[in-house]
């Protein structure tokens, strides 16, 4: 479980929080696409119950929906994708125990029986990097999903997402970096491309330097993307630091305003 400080800080200053990143992110980002927000919570009604078998498998897919405004709330029957369930939590921690086979699905495949998608060379390469995986349970029923914009006062957004372009991630990479020494701020581990933007991220609330993740680099998972864009995710404890760093940062700069005259 996240500590309960941070809890109540953002949850008291969430709503001066959200303006203060609209406002700042209108004059150095020349208002792209606003970030997206996720968050656990045992309460109904914060956003429309997804209901299983009405939206795509893949997760990604939905959040399509979301990146334009609609807030969907889900459960473990709401996901279709084993691996979703695993990575939002709502299932057994580790994809092998949940998916038969998924050790050659995701290497080379079973002749006659299993195409694989070759992610990995070997099955026993991808046993050994789920052994590597985090014992994660969802700390509440519904994960909730939806647009910066469209927060409210009893919302408590624990992961805030990007859908980028190369040069908003440069400025949000370069944020993630301003105040901190450590050279691995902002990281990009190997998974799917929901766990890039939920287990990741939502974990690292509970560092003592939480880092900053890129990701959306998983083949199954980038037809819901655009060609050209990455996802950036951040916990929130980081976001927060993000913001109040923006109008001290490298982003009054003139070599900032060179790259956002590109932004569109």
């Amino acid at each position: 479980m996240l500590n309960g400080n941070i809890y109540l800080e953002v949850s008291r200053m969430d709503m001066q929080l959200k303006e203060d990143f609209i406002r700042t992110w209108q004059k150095y980002f020349n208002n792209a696409e606003l970030p997206i927000t996720f968050y656990y919570t045992d309460e109904e009604g914060h956003a429309n119950l997804v209901k299983p078998g009405t939206e795509a498998r893949c997760i990604i897919g939905p959040l399509i929906k979301v990146r334009r405004g609609a807030s969907f709330t889900f459960n473990a029957e709401s996901v279709g994708c084993s691996g979703g369930k695993t990575f939002l939590g709502f299932s057994d921690n580790n994809v092998l125990n949940t998916e038969p086979d998924s050790e050659y699905f995701l290497s080379y495949g079973i002749p006659g029986k299993i195409e694989g998608e070759r992610f990995k060379k070997s099955p026993e390469i991808v046993r050994k990097q789920y052994s590597y995986s985090p014992v994660f349970t969802a700390p509440a029923r519904y994960s909730v999903f939806k647009r910066w914009d469209k927060l409210e006062a009893t919302d408590n957004p624990q992961v805030v997402i990007f859908f980028t372009k190369p040069d908003v991630l440069s400025g949000l990479y370069n944020l993630a970096n301003f105040d901190t020494a450590d050279p691995n701020a902002v990281m990009a581990p190997w998974g799917s491309g929901c766990s890039s933007i939920i287990q990741d991220p939502y974990l690292e609330n509970d560092s003592a330097n939480p880092r900053a993740v890129i990701g959306m680099f998983d083949t199954s998972a980038r037809p819901f993307v655009a060609a050209d864009e990455l996802t950036f995710s951040v916990p929130i404890n980081k976001f927060v630091s993000m913001v109040g760093n923006m109008e001290e940062s490298f982003l009054i700069t003139k070599s900032w305003k060179a790259i956002q005259k590109r932004i569109k």
